[in-house]
């Protein structure tokens, strides 16, 4: 009876397993930030140290990109998804027990590897698996995807108020249920996706070589929309890095009230199945232009403006939504430019040489935010994610002009 059901939604399997584990990878990466506060007590270090060890979990994400995608052209997706999903599960599991903090990190820094490996070979997979519909399915996978940042931030403020196991801290049940539920998408992926999948990987793996893929940014538009990218990824993972801290220490709200709040920045995820839809409809620069401007705003309002409304939730609220409108509306129209811009039998590696770049900027960004705040303050550190943001919508516009 369950077998013949799941298989009455044979056309939709492999996007709904794909996109499961992207939100596995997502939970696991947004179950960190509303843990810098405990951590920084539990292990007595600063600003700059979390934000430090947050930005190897991000450069360890960073550096599978282009290897996990050039893999996949030669292996196929399905194989590099899987192995991928199990590294993280490992140091998903590693968590479960206490330990120090270099313990915690080289964790962390196995889950960055491990979910690293995912979204690049995933844009792969359904690209080729859905070719008339990319577009919608991309979106469909970075909102369940982004919906693992709605869940991650209100299960580990319950797991703080339990006791953990083996005597440890309750956030630690939270790896153990992520580290199961990671299984469970694996065999069920390993199930279904083979018989799915348009592709036949070899079994060999051959040198990889990364020339062939940089021919790519011989084109001064795809060069110029990687350097929008970069922009985006340095704002982004900067404000999700630090915005929980943000608004405890700068807006005055409580914890509960800004875990909420965190979660409302990832649940405006939804903006991507309309931006998807309409990428196709309208032309994907327009909608770029406008995603990026409305998130940039907004981010430059949660620091010039937002600090003098302190203790106004709701007011906390609708910027941080319009943040993830933006931010999140951005990610599938991304994906689908530049998968339109690459040919077929480079669109693995190509992008991801190009999510190691964008991934690269993200990754030094809660350093370079910790350090700032640490030195001058959250506010003109979080000034500097609102330029960012900005300068990357003000060259898509220059792009869009110029078509």
């Amino acid at each position: 009876m369950g077998a013949s059901r799941f298989g009455s939604l044979a056309r939709f399997d492999v996007l709904v397993l794909t996109a499961l584990l992207w939100f596995l990878a997502k939970f696991l990466r947004y179950a960190f930030p509303p843990l810098f506060e405990p951590l920084q007590s539990t292990y007595g270090v600063s600003n700059a140290t979390i934000g430090a060890a947050f930005t190897t979990f991000m450069l360890a994400y960073a550096a599978m990109q282009f290897p996990s995608g050039a893999l996949a052209d030669q292996i196929g997706s399905v194989r590099v998804i899987v192995g991928g999903a199990l590294l993280a599960v490992v140091g998903a599991l590693a968590l479960v027990v206490e330990s120090p903090f270099p313990v915690l990190v080289a964790a962390m820094i196995v889950i960055g590897a491990g979910t690293g490996a995912h979204k690049t070979v995933a844009v792969r997979l359904l690209s080729r698996t859905y070719p008339s519909r990319t577009g919608r399915a991309l979106g469909v996978l970075d909102t369940i995807g982004t919906f693992g940042g709605v869940v991650a931030p209100p299960t580990v403020v319950l797991a703080l108020g339990v006791a953990g196991p083996f005597g440890g801290a309750g956030w630690r049940y939270v790896f153990l249920a992520a580290g199961l539920f990671g299984i469970g998408l694996v065999l069920a992926f390993v199930r279904q996706a083979p018989r799915r999948v348009p592709e036949r990987g070899s079994v060999t793996v051959e040198r990889i070589r990364i020339r062939p893929y940089l021919t790519a940014f011989a084109d001064h538009r795809f060069s110029l929309f990687v350097v929008v990218t970069l922009c985006y990824s340095f704002s982004y993972n900067g404000v999700v890095a630090f915005l929980p801290l943000y608004l405890t220490s700068e807006v005055g709200l409580g914890v509960a009230t800004a875990g909420v709040l965190y979660s409302a920045l990832f649940a405006a995820s939804v903006a991507q199945l309309a931006t998807g839809e309409a990428s196709d409809r309208v032309g994907r620069l327009p909608i770029t232009a406008l995603a990026l401007g409305l998130s940039g705003a907004a981010i430059a309002f949660l620091s010039i403006g937002l600090p003098t409304l302190a203790g106004l939730p709701a007011a906390a609220g609708v910027v941080v939504v319009a943040i993830g409108l933006g931010a999140h509306g951005f990610r599938p129209v991304r994906s689908a430019y530049l998968v339109a811009l690459l040919p077929p039998s480079l669109t693995g590696g190509g992008l991801g040489v190009v999510r190691t770049l964008l991934m690269g900027a993200g990754a030094v960004s809660p350093a370079v935010v910790g350090l700032l705040a640490d030195a001058i303050g959250f506010r003109l550190a979080f000034a500097l994610l609102a330029a960012s943001m900005l300068a990357g919508s003000a060259l898509v516009c220059l792009l869009w002009l110029t078509e």
